[in-house]
């Protein structure tokens, strides 16, 4: 194992990678275990590994281990032997932790005996929320694909206007189609976008399925079900999967949706409304992990869904200690996003592809959405209007999707 883990380090420390917005410093926390989790192929590991070598530079003490080697995975003792090998201070770069034998009660204990010694940085592509024995030891940090801004540099442009609008609106059909994952922006050819984004979305359906302890059959049409519906009920993906002759209950329906979450395969949104008050008879509305997954899985292409989709990974992106909502009236008007603190309503926004001919429409729900929820500011991002309307008290911005994306985190 020795051997292994000594190959890991130096191949960490001498690969070369591309930035990402995100301040590797400031990740770490003092006195708590580090997560970084998301989706597979969101580039965690390469993040841990440009975080080692900025560590070396400064002249600590530091090593990255792959836990998804298989001269490892199979021992019930390697995160001890890791330490044994590394020593008890310093910082250890953990990737997918959850691939190795006993790692909760490990990294605890650990944790406990070593605190102010050994700083642990982690990675998961599972989210830690199930793990309540880690709340309070540890600082969560997800990770997503590529933002447009980041895209952007990773293809040579600059994020900013000067760029020019045509260049810029061109860039982002590719980012919606294929998608944000680093390896599939960093291809050259269409097929080998395709090629990957399917290679990613089945080994994450094949996890979820086994995270969940479920057929890798149901999952497959389980998660066919969600690219291809954009509301979300478990009585009708149940409905859907009982045509196709497979025997489950709700309950399972259920599971795999958290458990999908939880992989980061899918997000699903409730809804929130003070006028509706049962929102669990309503759909969650179904998002993709990555954009790029809805043409890989299904060969088709809705740029609305997609428009949509952006939107809420990038507001993921931007305000994780936020709620994220969408709201509906009894009348059928709908807000896309509400954003929620612990005070009540923050933000709305609403997405509109083709604005010329709904912006009447997408403006009154704006208005009615502020009437109930008390909210005097809206956004409408849209595929390329500009401006701002008073209406009824209320302000509404109108931006189009490639500027708002560009747009600095702190801006927003």
């Amino acid at each position: 194992m020795r051997t292994s883990l000594e190959e890991w380090n130096l191949y960490a420390a001498r690969r070369e990678f591309r930035e990402r917005e995100i301040d590797l410093l400031k990740m770490i926390s003092e006195d708590k275990i580090t997560a970084i989790t998301g989706m597979r192929g969101s580039g965690k590991s390469s993040l841990l590994m440009m975080l080692l070598q900025r560590l070396l530079k400064m002249g600590e003490r530091a090593a990255y281990v792959n836990l998804e080697d298989i001269r490892m995975r199979g021992s019930k003792t390697a995160l001890d032997d890791v330490v044994k090998w590394f020593g008890y201070s310093g910082y250890l770069l953990l990737d997918e932790i959850t691939e190795a034998h006993g790692w909760e009660s490990w990294l605890l204990r650990t944790h406990e005996l070593l605190r102010g010694k050994l700083f642990m940085v982690v990675t998961s592509s599972r989210s830690m929320a199930p793990y309540e024995r880690l709340r309070g030891r540890m600082l969560v940090r997800e990770m997503y694909p590529l933002s447009f801004r980041e895209f952007l540099k990773f293809k040579g442009l600059e994020a900013d206007y000067n760029s020019g609008t045509g260049r810029l609106e061109r860039a982002l059909e590719e980012y919606l189609l294929y998608g944000g994952l680093p390896e599939v922006v960093l291809s050259e050819e269409s097929m080998d976008k395709v090629r990957i984004l399917s290679s990613y979305f089945d080994r994450i359906v094949s996890e979820v399925a086994g995270a969940a302890g479920e057929d890798a059959a149901l999952t497959q049409m389980f998660s066919k079900y969600v690219v291809e519906n954009p509301r979300f009920t478990a009585s009708k993906c149940h409905d859907f999967l009982k045509d196709l002759g497979f025997r489950v209950g709700k309950d399972t329906v259920l599971k795999l949706e958290r458990v999908s979450q939880e992989s980061y395969l899918f997000f699903f949104i409730p809804i929130f409304s003070r006028s509706i008050k049962d929102g669990l008879k309503y759909p969650r509305k179904a998002y993709l992990g990555d954009t790029g997954f809805m043409y890989a899985a299904s060969g088709s292409v809705d740029m609305g869904r997609l428009f949509e989709n952006a939107v809420l990974l990038e507001l993921k992106r931007r305000r994780p200690d936020l709620s994220i909502g969408y709201w509906r009236n009894r009348e059928g008007l709908e807000v896309d996003f509400l954003l929620l603190d612990e005070s009540g309503v923050e933000r709305m926004i609403q997405v509109s592809y083709g604005i010329l001919r709904a912006e009447k429409r997408e403006i009154k729900e704006l208005v009615s959405c502020s009437e109930e929820m008390g909210v005097k500011e809206g956004v409408i991002i849209t595929r390329g209007e500009e401006g701002v309307r008073n209406v009824d008290g209320v302000e509404i911005k109108l931006i189009p999707l490639w500027k708002w994306l560009i747009e600095s985190p702190s801006e927003y």
